[in-house]
């Protein structure tokens, strides 16, 4: 598909986008602002010479509220406009990841009956500097995925953030392949942090390492 080469045009590109300020770390909350569309647009930014993403509400011309989509859908998706829609947000994170950190990513994605429009989103994770350290992304999904029906499919991926990873990039496009409106559609966009596991204090560490030798001795005794 060639959405999911738009999306590997914007993640060799990511010096030309600006960061947020910096925030601390928040974990175990959908960290996208306005990931189901209830705000509009509020929150995403436009790229270069690509077009915008629009908010719609459910109903006939779109995504009907019978028709495949999250129970929780609210009054709005987003959609694309034009041939080649993209929107981003970046999130400093305020220190580099120090430790693995587990993460979720998560949308709800589709399109129109049998039309190949369709949508899909990523996740970038930077260094300090804006250099890309790795991604994942979720979507698309074709027709055949979608049986040639009209709704949207949820899509996740989890993993782990790189060691370093200071900015997370969350990126959505969406491209037409026929028809007069681009018929990508997308809602409840969603990306989690994990807490990571505490580290133990030192002392607490050699206590346990001493209790389990204690142990393994009075075994080998018995």
């Amino acid at each position: 598909m060639r959405t999911l080469l738009i999306t590997a045009a914007l993640l060799g590109s990511l010096h030309a986008a600006q960061a947020a300020a910096p925030t601390a770390i928040s974990y175990g909350q959908n960290l996208i602002v306005n990931g189901d569309a209830e705000a509009g647009t509020a929150g995403w930014l436009s790229y270069d010479s690509y077009t915008f993403i629009q908010a719609v509400s459910y109903g006939n011309n779109w995504v009907k509220p019978s028709e495949p989509g999250p129970v929780n859908r609210g009054k709005s998706m987003f959609t694309g406009t034009g041939a080649n829609a993209v929107a981003y947000q970046l999130l400093d994170l305020g220190q580099n990841v120090a430790q693995p950190t587990s993460y979720a990513l998560s949308g709800w994605l589709g399109g129109w009956a049998s039309q190949q429009d369709n949508a899909a989103f990523a996740v970038t994770f930077l260094d300090q500097y804006g250099g890309l350290l790795g991604s994942a992304t979720i979507g698309p999904v074709t027709p055949q995925d979608r049986g040639n029906s009209t709704g949207l499919w949820l899509r996740s991926s989890s993993g782990q953030l790189p060691v370093g990873t200071r900015q997370l990039g969350f990126w959505l496009s969406m491209e037409r392949f026929g028809g007069n409106d681009n018929d990508g559609y997308a809602d409840n966009l969603s990306f989690v942090l994990n807490a990571p596991a505490p580290v133990p204090e030192p002392a607490t560490a050699v206590l346990s390492l001493l209790g389990l030798g204690l142990l393994l001795r009075r075994k080998a005794q018995g």
